[in-house]
């Protein structure tokens, strides 16, 4: 079987250690048997012979700007069946102001408390054969809780209840979405909301879904 082709593109608000995490995933996938082009420029986007030979798109990028062009050309190469996944800001918290995107990947993060908060992430009964999340059982993480505003077309794999918040009291109990995914044309969108720090990422039930849920994108 011929190897895959993963295509790493990173870059943003440096909080969420684009570099660092996206180094520990990339050697994961290298591991397992893909071969790895690593980008620090949404032009890669723009690149269609490269997207053509992809069939995994790995984006962690959290905030700036995406261009009309660079838009269009990741959503050609999904919707021609290349698959896009992410973790947390960087694939959720990316490109503000450009709906399309918001679009394919299904939700948009709007807050999170000031503090990290120490919450429960359990599958949903309904999921429980999806290769993501299949043997998970709930778990606790420390981190930022975000609260997301989704798109009620995608099939959501596992979620957490929003704490108490004191700035907006009104969101507690609120059932929120964690970890999702989606098809868009051809493509699957694989998108987990925890992510934070490295620490977050090597927990091991988010080392899991998001391991199985690049491999479930992937062309």
């Amino acid at each position: 079987m011929a190897a895959k082709n993963a295509l790493v593109v990173r870059g943003g608000w440096e909080g969420h250690v684009p570099v660092p995490a996206t180094d520990r995933r990339a050697a994961d996938l290298k591991e397992a048997g893909y071969q790895v082009t690593v980008s620090d420029s949404l032009d890669s986007y723009l690149d269609e012979d490269l997207l053509a030979g992809t069939d995994l798109i790995v984006q962690c990028w959290t905030m700036g700007e995406i261009t009309r062009d660079q838009m269009t050309g990741l959503s050609r190469a999904v919707r021609a069946g290349t698959g896009f996944a992410g973790w947390h800001g960087g694939i959720v918290d990316a490109f503000r102001s450009e709906p399309r995107y918001h679009l394919m990947t299904g939700g948009q993060f709007v807050h999170h408390p000031r503090e990290h908060s120490t919450y429960q992430v359990r599958p949903l009964p309904g999921a429980a054969g999806h290769p993501v999340v299949e043997g998970l059982t709930p778990f606790l993480v420390t981190t930022e809780q975000y609260y997301l505003h989704m798109d009620p077309a995608v099939d959501v794999l596992a979620v957490t209840d929003y704490l108490d918040d004191p700035e907006h009291p009104e969101l507690a109990g609120t059932v929120v979405p964690v970890t999702w995914t989606r098809s868009w044309g051809a493509g699957r969108v694989f998108v987990t909301a925890i992510g934070h720090t490295l620490d977050d990422l090597a927990v091991p039930q988010v080392h899991s879904m998001i391991t199985k849920g690049l491999t479930w994108a992937t062309r």
